[in-house]
């Protein structure tokens, strides 16, 4: 395992799990990677950033010697203010609060903006095609035209995310920041359009994205989430959008550093299986690989601030004969640096193959990867369960939702085991064995959908 500190860049440290033994003629190497980041400098309480994007992130951190360009985050605030936000009126009213509530949560010295959404995109506060800068006056002026937010018009999410774009690539940010507030379905744009968005805001700028309600479509949500690697939930009650926004924005705060990739060199006719992140919540990377270099590429990653996250790397490596080994990867997390020069290593860590006749060590499992093998097929079961559902399936339904059971009993992830105690009644969490409810309110099975993806460390 290896470190690297630099002031205004927290410390990473990168841990590998992995049972590297492989049967003779075995291929397939499966490690769990534990990133850690922890102490980032900060200069007058900001942390310092630099402009510029690659392909992953939102913009590197610089050291101290070039932090006066660009010094502080950027974040944009699209709330959406179409029709059905009039119904019921509180919806309006609690999302207005929720927005001032995180506007008084934006750090002194930060960039922001407030966009009104519907079939196109408004600056509601600046305006002029900028973003402000926090201090209590700023905080004031913003919390003040709020007052002008009122629903009427179509939905075009879309159109909010190329404004927010425009706003925080002008402002010239190192953390570009987005939160998306809707509460009802993309129906004033093709998914064509919005997929297309996506592609051009993606690596520009990270984006967590909130239902409010019951009215609005889950994959359309979590999908924007996942594009910009941002998170995704429900806020089934208007009244609970102020304490979310502003955790929301504390947590946009607490980012530290941006464009951080994670670098994968394999070896000469080894090729990447997948590659996903797996804690705190399941995403898959590995469609969104850029070539960085001869048998290496680069996974996005996006913000970090005092955080650790984990990774699953599956690559296939030529077979060998007993007694043989080889690096079956190394992995690394690196940090572009201004001007073109040769990227930062912030940490680094191997991955092995070794072949052996034991057979007890080529069949044993790593814990880690175990695991989170499970919590990938977890999220997998509940998105298939709840669509069986959905198309009138119920045996296949009562299938894969009973695995959802069993696998979040064996894992103790309690969290999503309560929340499909509420789509099934659990007969025995051990075998799987579940009734589907005969009532479900729309709310419950949102919200297990829509949390889903979230995992559980390995259990101590």
């Amino acid at each position: 395992m290896a470190n690297f500190a630099k002031s205004s860049v927290p410390r990473f440290s990168a841990e590998v799990y992995q049972n590297e033994y492989l049967p003779e003629g075995g291929r397939e190497v499966n490690a769990i990677v534990t990133v850690t980041a922890t102490g980032g400098g900060t200069s007058g309480g900001l942390p310092l950033f630099a402009a510029g994007t690659d392909a992953g992130g939102l913009g590197a951190a610089r050291g101290p010697e070039s932090a006066g360009a660009a010094r502080h985050a950027g974040v944009v605030i699209m709330v959406d203010c179409s029709g059905s936000m009039d119904y019921p009126p509180t919806k309006m009213r609690n999302a207005r609060e929720a927005t001032a509530a995180a506007i008084g949560t934006v750090r002194d010295g930060v960039a922001f903006a407030v966009v009104a959404g519907t079939h196109q995109a408004a600056e509601v506060y600046p305006g002029g095609g900028r973003l402000a800068t926090a201090d209590p006056t700023t905080r004031a002026q913003a919390r003040e035209a709020l007052r002008k937010l009122s629903a009427g018009g179509g939905t075009a999410i879309g159109t909010w995310l190329r404004l927010a774009d425009r706003l925080l690539t002008d402002a010239d940010v190192g953390i570009r920041h987005g939160i998306l507030l809707t509460d009802g379905r993309n129906e004033h744009e093709s998914p064509e359009d919005l997929r297309a968005t996506l592609d051009a805001c993606a690596g520009r700028f990270t984006c967590d994205a909130r239902g409010v309600g019951t009215d609005w479509e889950v994959k359309e949500v979590t999908g924007i989430a996942a594009a910009l690697l941002g998170t995704a939930d429900i806020v089934a009650d208007p009244s609970g959008l102020a304490a979310d926004f502003t955790r929301m924005m504390e947590a946009a705060m607490g980012k530290e550093v941006a464009d951080v990739t994670l670098r994968l060199w394999t070896p000469q006719g080894a090729e990447v299986a997948f590659v996903k992140q797996v804690a705190p919540s399941v995403a898959d990377l590995t469609g969104r690989r850029t070539e960085s270099g001869p048998r290496t590429g680069d996974y996005p990653t996006g913000s970090w601030g005092d955080e650790s996250r984990d990774y699953h790397l599956c690559v296939r490596v030529p077979a060998a004969g007993v007694g043989q080994e080889m690096l079956a990867a190394r992995v690394s997390l690196v940090l572009p640096e201004p001007g073109g020069s040769a990227p930062r290593t912030l940490a680094q860590g191997l991955v092995r193959a070794v072949w052996t006749d034991d057979m007890a060590a080529s069949t044993t499992i790593n814990p880690q990867v175990a695991h989170y093998t499970g919590q990938a097929e977890l999220a997998q079961v509940i998105q298939q369960g709840l669509d069986a559902r959905k198309s009138g399936d119920a045996d296949g339904a009562t299938a894969k939702l009973g695995r959802a059971v069993q696998l979040a009993s064996a894992s103790g992830n309690e969290d999503t085991a309560k929340l499909l105690a509420k789509v099934v009644d659990v007969v025995d969490a051990a075998t799987g064995t579940v009734r589907l409810k005969a009532k479900v309110t729309e709310a419950d099975e949102m919200t297990l959908e829509t949390r889903s993806t979230k995992t559980v460390r390995v259990k101590k």
